[in-house]
């Protein structure tokens, strides 16, 4: 039975606006009694500012989250949109929590980094399942269409073979970071414990800088991976608007990391200097929460910016289905990136080489695709009988997605 009754999409958004506004009723009297109560120092002030951008950010991300709960109507595409649009309330919280408590800074920050992955991850997942659900003989279509080279500054490198390993080297690179960040995550907080991360310290001495290279690394070549793939499947991807989408997830993400890595180099040159620590214990508790504070204001314009553009008006359906609690459930579940990890690790030599042994993107349409139906699933399909399969020339009419343009002419057609 959906949750209490049918009409839970009537007074689940005003229920939670209720719940917020009493949450900000009792929260601001306490920043204004901690802010009254401390000695008002340069610290406290960014503290207190940076809360008031927290507080006007959370509303807006949270009013698009419950829309798309609401018209939760195509699972596959709308779950990895939630998992992104929770990346700006999580940043924003998390960022104010560490300027507040600079001794907590490290691991909140790192936990927000870790997430900064996954949000990558779920955006490859949204353009893969746009495009498995639109065109079910992807692959077919791919290969015939020119070779993709490779963008500077692997420009020189053999370009990957269209189809099936170009697809599948793609959600490789992706896969990777979401791997990669977890394990130096984790390799961070053991540092700190033991003495040696030295954050925002260039030094080939410390664990910091290494760290900072890794990660960067592996970043550059996800985000990459996901740039190849829009080169290669550009017409495809139009329905979807997908370049405004890109840069309000590699904008929030890279430009997090490279100012990190600037304040950073501040400190190295001495432009922050123990001199001037504004009511922080040290140079390098400076650098972090300058670094939290600005997140805590380019926050409330991702906000913004999230809410147009993965917004929810593409997928308002008049036979809405589904209860409250199942819409809420689904974009905690887990299963798609472990499913996806374990078959990773399953067949190791072949992962690292890039080349699938099996067909991991059916090139056939299936009778039926949950929102449980993994990414890199090996298909049931005899692969001579797949390569036999005529190539579509428009998208699948069984798709579900109907685009922008739709919905207005629809809600056009109902007036």
């Amino acid at each position: 039975m959906p949750c209490s009754c049918a009409e839970w999409r009537r007074w689940i958004r005003p229920l939670v606006l209720v719940v917020y506004a009493l949450l900000l009723v009792a929260v601001l009297p306490l920043c204004i009694w901690e802010l009254r109560k401390d000695k008002v120092g340069t610290h406290s002030k960014a503290w207190f500012i940076a809360g008031v951008f927290v507080f006007l950010t959370i509303p807006i991300s949270l009013w698009g989250i419950l829309q798309h709960i609401v018209h939760y109507t195509q699972p596959e595409l709308q779950r990895p949109i939630i998992r992104i649009l929770w990346m700006v309330p999580i940043y924003s919280l998390d960022s104010w929590l560490a300027l507040r408590y600079p001794s907590l800074a490290i691991y909140v920050d790192t936990c927000r980094e870790c997430y900064e992955a996954y949000v990558i991850y779920n955006f490859l997942v949204f353009l893969l399942s746009f495009l498995s659900n639109q065109y079910p003989s992807l692959v077919l279509m791919l290969e015939v269409q020119q070779q993709q080279p490779h963008l500077p500054p692997l420009c020189c490198c053999p370009p990957w073979p269209m189809g099936e390993v170009l697809l599948f080297r793609c959600k490789l690179g992706v896969l990777q970071y979401t791997v990669v960040r977890p394990v130096t995550t984790v390799i961070a907080l053991i540092c700190q414990l033991c003495g040696v991360y030295d954050e925002a310290n260039f030094s080939f001495r410390n664990a910091w800088s290494y760290l900072v290279i890794i990660n960067n690394i592996s970043q550059l070549f996800a985000m990459y991976c996901l740039v190849l793939l829009y080169r290669a499947l550009k017409e495809e991807l139009t329905p979807i608007r997908p370049v405004g989408k890109f840069l309000c997830v590699k904008l929030v993400v890279f430009v997090s990391f490279w100012q990190a890595v600037f304040i950073a180099f501040l400190v190295k040159v001495g432009v922050i200097s123990d001199k001037h620590t504004w009511d922080w214990d040290s140079v390098e508790a400076v650098s972090t929460g300058l670094q939290d504070f600005i997140i805590c204001i380019e926050m409330f314009f991702a906000a913004i910016a999230h809410h147009y553009t993965f917004t929810y008006k593409p997928y308002v359906q008049e036979a809405e289905e589904g209860s409250c609690l199942d819409s809420f459930l689904a974009m905690w579940d887990f299963s798609d990136i472990r499913a996806d990890v374990t078959e990773q690790v399953r067949h190791a030599g072949r992962t690292f080489l890039g080349r699938p042994n099996k067909m991991y993107f059916g090139a056939v349409a299936r009778p039926e695709h949950s929102e449980h139906t993994g990414l890199l699933t090996a298909s049931s399909q005899d692969p001579v009988a797949v390569a036999a399969t005529s190539m579509p020339s428009s998208p699948s009419s069984s798709g579900r997605y109907q685009g922008f343009d739709h919905t207005e002419l629809q809600s056009k057609e109902h007036e």
